[in-house]
Formats: C-alpha cells, structure tokens, sequence
C-alpha cells in the first residue's frame, strides 16, 4: 500500500467519517487518495447509551463493525497514530510506520479518564455504581435504576470537559421518573453532584432546566468533583472546588460522569495548545500554525460543546474550506459554535437545547425548544439514530 495520501484523517469516528464522506463526494479525484488511521473495529452511537442506560434501548443497536461503515474510496488503516510530524508532513503511528500527506485532518474524539477518580475503576460495574460512558457496562446502570429500592442516589459531573455535556443530568432525571414509577420515589434523595456552578450554560435552558430541578425534587451540589470512590463502603468523596473541603456522602446508587482529557498523543504533539487540545481557529477550523492541517470534534479546542450535532455542522465547513486550499482559493466556510443537547428530563419528554459559541440559542424548530416535548423525546429516541447512521456518515446531512 502507498505511504503517502492527499488527504490523512486521524479517527474513525464520527469526525473523521463524515469528513472522508463529504470530500468523496464532493470530488472523485479523492478517491483512493484518503487514508482514515483508526483501529478500532467498532464504531458506537454514544448519544443513545443515556436511553440504554434507562432501559429503553438495546445497546447492541447502537454498536456498528467500523468496515462497513468507512466510505467507499477511503482506505482504512487500522493503526493507532503514535507521533504527528506536521513540519514533515508526516504521521508515525505505533507499529512504526510512517505516511505522509498533503492534507491533515484531525478528529480523534476525547480520551475517557477513568483512573482520574480513585477507586472509580475498581468498583465500577458492581456495588451500584455504573457509568453510560462505558458500553461494556451501561447495560448495569439500568440493573442498578430497576433495583433500586431506596436510599442517596447520585449522579456527577465531573471538573472537565466531557462528551456531551448534557448526559451526566439526563441519565438523573430518567431515574427519578423510574423511582416515580417503580414506588420508591419518596424513599429517595437525588442529588447531583457537580462541579460546574450551574445546571447548564445557556440561561434560556438553565432557567427550564432549574424548574426540572426544583420539580423532581433533586439536590444540587454545585462546585463539588468527585474524586474518590469508596464501592464497598458505598462512599463518594467530593472536593467543594471553590473551598477545598472534602465531603463524604453514603450512597445507595451512584452514576459517576468519568473526567476525560485531550488524548495523549494529541496532547505531546506539536498540534496541541497549552490544554493538549488540537489547536484550530474557531471559526475556518484550520489550525492556527500548520495550514494543511484542520481539526474538528472533540480533539480540538473549539469553545463549544462536544457533541456529534456540533460535527455535523463543523464537518461542512472542514470540507469547504479544505477545498479552497485546495483549489488556492481564500477560506470562507465559518463555523459560528452551533451544538446541541438534547436534554431528556424523563420518559418522553425532552428540552431540546441549541446555541451557538455567544450562548444564544439557534433553534431549528418553530416553537420554544426551552419547553419539554414529547416530539422532541422521539426525535431523539427513533429519528436522531437513523440521521446519523443513514445521513450523516454517509456525507449527506
């Protein structure tokens, strides 16, 4: 096989697919000049393990073979990269090859941290404590929500960035509708423990989603990390980040948010800015130092959060704009920080937050999206998957 390719994208997940589908479509002068490095042999839909994890959606649905979903004229290797050369225009990866390129492009997703909190690993999967960040272990968070019986549970946010940062709250909201359901509601305390200083960003959703809070009764601890995990005692120690005070709490169920971080061979790269996060402009999504290089997702230090909706409009504009380069044409593409939370606050029903890097919602629907819908809840249950699986990887939405 060629060690050299036109275009070289790091990550075969969501990123780096619609990016390859796009440019293939766009041009057939592409075609078997795109290598996407990855060597993972699955691909997930991550964004319906919070309804895996409620148990109303089977995890296997959303797990996919990777070799049928990698566009048809893209080469896929199946190898971690080890080293980014970009003075060389060269990747290294760990086997020890190396492949060069004319173009790079970067979307590598967000490394799980699951030692930053003690004890985390060694107790997750037993004990009732669960986690829908991981697949091998969903299925339990849901063992755990049926069987519940009473008692503190609670849910974190940890002091990082994290794949969609609405998930750590949705997950606390479907199981005190379980409780509700199940008659275990009024043996029960819910508390959120979190280290942001609000329920969410945006004061529009904040202000729906404070009502959600007040309604269902949860107690929020805000500026609290969990940072150790005690299984068999069922403690969950919590550091107040704005005092330092350590506070134990005794649980009966805990669903713990892991803390994540840029991956590590993005972060010791010559890509990364100061946090380890592939360094673009927030706008063209072009890296700030190497011009052939883009970078979009999770990896990169977009301002924005990490969410597969953000892609699906970061992805155009990679494209467009790679495209110019391309043809030494001026960059015009502008990506304007658009993402998207769907926030479930129960079993159908759902606030369908979007907004842009200003925290100004841009809401695609004709109604106030700040209001919880039972439209919304299926949109995210039925529709979302088939957009994503048939639309989006494939470089058509």
């Amino acid at each position: 096989m060629t060690s050299h390719f036109k275009v070289i994208i790091v990550g075969g997940g969501t990123a780096g697919i619609t990016v390859a589908a796009r440019l293939l479509r766009q041009s057939k002068a592409f075609e078997q000049d795109i290598a996407i490095f990855d060597p993972a042999e699955k691909h997930y839909y991550q964004p319906l393990w919070t309804l895996v994890g409620a148990g109303v959606a089977k995890k296997e649905t959303t797990c996919h073979e990777m070799k049928g979903l990698i566009p048809e004229g893209a080469h896929w290797i199946r190898q971690a990269v080890l080293r980014f050369e970009p003075e060389e225009n060269q990747i290294t990866t760990a086997s020890g090859e190396t492949y060069t390129y004319d173009y790079l492009v970067v979307g590598a997703g967000i490394q799980v941290n699951w030692d930053g909190i003690a004890g985390l690993k060694e107790t997750l999967g037993k004990n009732n404590v669960c986690s829908n960040y991981s697949y091998e272990h969903v299925d339990y968070t849901w063992e755990t929500i049926r069987n519940f019986t009473g008692g503190n549970a609670i849910f974190t946010h940890p002091d990082t960035p994290v794949k969609c940062g609405g998930a750590p709250q949705k997950i606390m909201y479907l199981a005190e509708d379980s409780f509700n359901r199940s008659g275990v509601r009024d043996q029960s305390t819910i508390i959120f423990g979190s280290a942001n200083p609000a329920i969410f960003d945006v004061p529009k959703y904040r202000k729906a989603l404070e009502e959600v809070v007040h309604r269902k009764q949860i107690d929020p601890h805000y500026r609290h990390n969990l940072i150790e995990v005690r299984g068999e005692q069922k403690e969950a120690i919590f550091e107040n980040l704005d005092t330092g005070e350590i506070k134990t709490l005794k649980f009966d169920m805990l669903h713990v948010t892991p803390p994540m971080q840029a991956p590590t061979f993005i972060k010791e790269s010559p890509l990364a800015d100061e946090n380890g996060w592939v360094d673009v402009h927030k706008y063209t999504l072009q890296h700030n130092r190497y011009p052939n290089v883009f970078g979009l997702g999770d990896s990169s230090n977009l301002p924005t959060s990490k969410t597969g909706a953000a892609i699906r409009k970061q992805a155009p504009v990679v494209v467009e704009n790679l495209m110019a380069i391309i043809k030494d044409q001026p960059i015009n593409a502008r990506y304007d920080g658009y993402t998207s939370c769907p926030l479930v606050t129960g079993y159908n029903s759902l606030i369908l937050a979007e907004f842009d890097y200003e925290k100004n919602p841009s809401e695609s629907m004709p109604f106030n999206q700040a209001k919880e819908r039972k439209s919304m809840y299926f949109l995210k249950k039925d529709m979302l998957p088939v957009i994503y699986w048939d639309g989006m990887l494939k470089g058509v939405l």
